[in-house]
């Protein structure tokens, strides 16, 4: 009885979704078989149906599926940002995954003004038209990142035009406390005794590599500016988050001085895209010297064998897919960006083959150790630009 539920349930999903979202069919062989090519342009556009059969709500998606406690009517900014990404490399590819639209949801999270201050950013939730929530200067950075992808990948100038928004915003964000650099989020900023108030790696890494993506794009006129305010931060974060032992960032410096000595897969990779765009601004050497350094150190750092796979973290794989972007950026530059690669790749086919639900959903841990938060939706997206970006590396073609 419950099997026949678990199909009418799944069908009954899948004719409620859009006309080019294709039904998740289970492969038969039940994963990757000896010999055979695996092809990550399939694999990605199979997850990103799935997403849009159980995920989709309206317009945008839920937090989670199976829906969790607390959940609201639509997910969180940071996980629609996983959804945008992951159909970024897909529209790439050439698929049609209606990817303006998705794009332009990005607005429903944007809302005009917070403490007492009229400058417009993207909040961290949604009603399903204007933003709420707290707005983070990480989101924010990343979103911005989407918005020059969107525009390079479609020749929309209007994204260019949303993205100058965020510079401001950013702006706003600094302060002397620290010597300077980006708090975590608005609400920090303007309340730096709160408890968990820091200047962390990702608010300052991110909206340094959207800064140097907007400096490709901006106007002539604020060139000089945006690349100056984006060194500020990379020398900032140098100062203050290297780690000499591990090459790697640490997480945070609190209010207080005190620092953050966790490191995460995304910190890292940021770092590494920052110190290539920095060169390929300036010629300046030793940026790329840098992100080679962190490239090396994050792989040492990072990878084990894990459950007889060697394995990037067995946890929060939206961190991972960032470090790979940063291994493909490294790749023309450094040979053993290649090797740092294949070892992604080998491990995201160990999790299509071992660490899936019955519906087809990618467990956060890929070792298949255990099924952590797959029902999050930016688990499930991770999984999409991972594949989406191994796909456009291998020059995969979808015909």
């Amino acid at each position: 009885m419950r099997k026949i539920l678990i199909i009418l349930i799944t069908a009954l999903i899948a004719s409620s979704c859009d006309d080019d979202v294709e039904p998740y069919v289970k492969p038969e062989n039940g994963g990757t078989q000896a010999g055979e090519t695996v092809h990550a342009h399939l694999r990605a556009k199979e997850i990103f149906d799935l997403i849009n059969q159980y995920y989709k709500a309206g317009d945008l998606f839920r937090e989670n599926y199976p829906a969790q406690s607390g959940d609201g009517t639509y997910s969180y900014l940071w996980p629609y940002d996983a959804v945008v990404s992951g159909a970024s490399q897909l529209h790439i590819l050439g698929y049609n995954v209606r990817y303006d639209d998705i794009v332009d949801g990005f607005e429903k999270y944007y809302r005009q003004s917070a403490h007492g201050n009229n400058i417009g950013a993207y909040g961290s939730s949604t009603n399903g038209s204007v933003g709420g929530g707290t707005r983070f200067y990480d989101d924010n950075g990343i979103v911005g990142i989407n918005l020059i992808e969107a525009y390079h990948a479609t020749q929309d100038a209007r994204y260019i035009e949303r993205a100058s928004r965020i510079v401001p915003f950013l702006e706003s964000g600094i302060d002397n406390h620290l010597g300077g650099a980006l708090w975590w989020n608005e609400d920090h900023r303007y309340n730096p005794s709160a408890p968990d108030a820091n200047k962390p790696t990702c608010s300052n890494g991110y909206a340094t590599l959207f800064l140097l993506k907007y400096h490709e794009v901006c106007p002539e006129a604020e060139k000089a500016d945006v690349l100056n305010f984006a060194a500020e931060l990379y020398s900032w974060l140098r100062a203050n988050l290297y780690d000499p032992d591990t090459k790697c960032y640490w997480n945070d410096k609190a209010a207080n001085g005190t620092v953050n000595t966790r490191l995460w897969t995304y910190n890292a990779a940021v770092m590494i895209q920052n110190g290539i765009r920095l060169y390929e601004i300036t010629g300046n050497s030793q940026y790329l010297d840098e992100a080679k350094t962190t490239a090396q150190g994050a792989y040492d750092y990072f990878v084990r064998t894990r459950n007889g796979i060697l394995a990037y973290t067995d946890h929060d794989p939206w961190f991972n897919t960032k470090l790979l972007r940063a291994y493909i950026d490294l790749d023309p530059y450094d040979e053993k960006a290649k090797n740092y690669i294949a070892t992604y790749f080998n491990f995201i086919n160990n999790g299509y083959d071992k660490a899936r639900t019955a519906i087809g959903f990618f467990y956060e841990d890929w070792t298949g150790g255990s099924q952590g938060r797959y029902y999050s939706l930016l688990m499930q997206g991770a999984v999409v630009e991972s594949y989406g970006a191994l796909a456009i590396y291998r020059e995969e073609s979808i015909n």
